[in-house]
């Protein structure tokens, strides 16, 4: 699955470990949320970055024993209707001082990608429903925002994507 970070489109070196799965000894690792209750003392002895993947109906507060420990969070959109990851993102970006790459997962629509980024995104997994030069031909249609956004930094942006087209 492509996946679309700072403006453009890279390979996703993270890997998604099951509850039931060996956990690698080292290399970039995504774990449920429950695992990484259940095993955080195994997790961060290894070697590599650590992830976790939120559900969209968690509290996102749980995350913040662990949240120096973590390099990415991914929060489940499950419908494009479904706007809770919303909230997770601006509360972990805001009050969790989250700086890692925050990831939109699951049903996530290009069109809402300008939304999801004023709200912390900065890494979308695209799916096969929606090509990639569609996420950055609408980036591009929205350069003007009336609210303010939650995380000042390059992602899903249309300067962002602008700068990536040039350089």
């Amino acid at each position: 699955m492509p996946l679309l970070k700072d403006g453009r489109i890279v390979e996703d070196h993270w890997q998604f470990i099951g509850d039931d799965d060996d956990i690698p000894v080292q290399g970039d690792i995504v774990v449920s949320f429950e695992r990484l209750k259940n095993s955080i003392e195994i997790l961060v002895m290894r070697k590599g970055y650590l992830g976790v993947r939120l559900d969209n109906d968690a509290d996102a507060h749980d995350l913040a024993p662990y949240i120096n420990n973590l390099a990415l969070i991914a929060l489940e959109f499950p419908a494009f209707t479904d706007g809770r990851a919303y909230s997770q993102a601006r509360l972990i970006t805001t009050q969790l001082n989250f700086t890692g790459e925050l990831r939109a997962t699951g049903n996530v629509l290009a069109d809402q990608g300008v939304f999801m980024s004023r709200c912390g995104f900065d890494a979308f997994e695209i799916d096969e429903h929606q090509p990639p030069h569609l996420w950055l031909s609408l980036a591009n249609a929205m350069s003007l925002a009336y609210q303010k956004g939650y995380r000042a930094r390059a992602g899903f942006s249309p300067r962002a994507v602008v700068a990536s087209r040039v350089g």
